[in-house]
């Protein structure tokens, strides 16, 4: 190892990547409290009392404060425990899921279960993690991992089972976050190439024959409805592609600088955009903060991002980097998914914004994956056990034969 990787690899608490996250969650409570700026609210009132007439906002305010709490925790988890119970925190987060299939009793979408107090929590969020770290804990294990047909279909069964369980509660968002995270670590833990078109021509022909069928049966189930008002959102416009359509319409009215904040008669404000503090954030913030606002955000979630991948470069231990590449791909496509269906470039799968939507399941997860970042970055120094080859996989390359460099 050079002087530079050495200087770089220490194991540390990275704190520009905490800074940088939770910068951009208390821009979230100020989009959350903006896109619910009520009509009845006076226009002059502070910034303080805006938060307080909002309760969402609020709640978001609550959500953030247990952040530290939540990567504090996961941060200070014993490193050699997160491979050694990976099974367990899988397993686990396997039977919430089970569970909220079974007793949520509400139809279409059977994300969530009630708590307390009004609060639910989305199984299927944490589902999410636990697939990170199952993953990188069997990916870790052999240099080219499913490479045989028995490493091979126990990962794929690890994929599969909580994936069929999310899609019987109509969660098709959260399965997407899953499959592309899986795309991304099975690139980075070295799989053949050819496994991976396999497999994804495999998923797309699926996808295609699943769309088929309920074309042909003439199904109303609302993901082929959304699918087809993104494919034709001009006759839906006024049905399955209106929430689409308004936000196109409220991004696109900010110009380039915005509206500004709490501005009376503001779209945000007469709830042209349904759900605007949740998954479709992203139009309250090209409404108020205009085209800079939205260059802005975006800037920085590639910041979160290359940061995320400079951390994985220089993690020796391929337990613990995959661990990193899976954190960012999970966020990555949360972000892609939900600013192109706001702009109307994908179908809407219902996918939050990290760290901006409303919502208190996401706001863990996502400072969880950030905690299990931190945790893997500050026991670099941890000896890399005999299971765990000393390999290094380059993200910059494409071709398998510059996916490897040695210490």
């Amino acid at each position: 190892m050079t002087v530079t990787e050495s200087r770089h690899s220490h194991a540390r608490v990275d704190i520009i990547l905490i800074a940088m996250v939770f910068a951009m969650s208390l821009f979230g409570i100020v989009a959350v409290c903006v896109a619910t700026y009520s009509p009845d609210s006076t226009s002059d009132t502070s910034f303080l009392n805006h938060i307080v007439e909002s309760s969402s906002a609020m709640k978001q305010c609550f959500f953030l404060l247990l952040a530290p709490l939540v990567v504090g925790v996961i941060m200070a988890f014993p490193y050699d425990q997160l491979r050694q119970r990976a099974e367990l925190i899988y397993w686990t987060s396997f039977l919430l899921l089970v569970v909220v299939t079974v007793f949520n009793r509400a139809k279409g979408v059977k994300a969530w279960l009630d708590v307390i107090w009004g609060y639910t929590i989305q199984p299927s969020e944490f589902a999410k993690l636990s697939m990170i770290l199952i993953l990188a804990k069997n990916f870790a294990k052999q240099d080219r991992p499913m490479g045989d047909m028995r490493s091979f279909v126990r990962i794929f069964l690890l994929v599969i089972l909580p994936g069929a369980v999310i899609l019987m509660e109509g969660e098709t968002g959260s399965l997407l976050v899953i499959i592309f995270l899986f795309a991304v670590m099975m690139y980075f833990a070295n799989v053949s190439l050819k496994i991976l078109g396999v497999l994804g021509a495999v998923g797309i022909l699926g996808i295609l024959a699943l769309f088929g069928i309920m074309v042909w049966t003439g199904s109303s189930d609302y993901r082929l409805a959304r699918i087809f008002g993104f494919l034709n959102p001009e006759m839906y416009a006024s049905s399955d592609a209106y929430q689409q359509t308004m936000s196109k319409m409220v991004i696109g009215s900010g110009g380039l600088t915005g509206n500004g904040m709490f501005v009376d008669g503001a779209m945000s404000q007469l709830n042209y955009v349904p759900a605007d503090w949740t998954d479709f954030v992203y139009a309250t913030i090209g409404e108020t903060w205009g085209f800079v606002g939205c260059v802005l955000v975006l800037a920085g979630y590639l910041a979160i991002l290359l940061r995320m991948l400079y951390l994985a470069w220089f993690t020796r231990d391929k337990f613990g980097r995959l661990i990193i590449v899976g954190v960012m791909g999970m966020l990555l496509f949360h972000v892609m998914e939900n600013i192109a269906m706001t702009l109307g470039l994908m179908p809407i799968t219902g996918i939050p914004l990290p760290f901006l939507s409303y919502g208190g399941s996401n706001m863990v997860t996502n400072m969880g994956g950030v905690g299990l970042v931190l945790n893997v970055t500050r026991n670099r120094s941890i000896s890399i056990t005999a299971n765990t080859p000393q390999t290094f996989y380059n993200p910059y390359r494409i071709h398998r034969h510059f996916r490897t460099r040695p210490y």
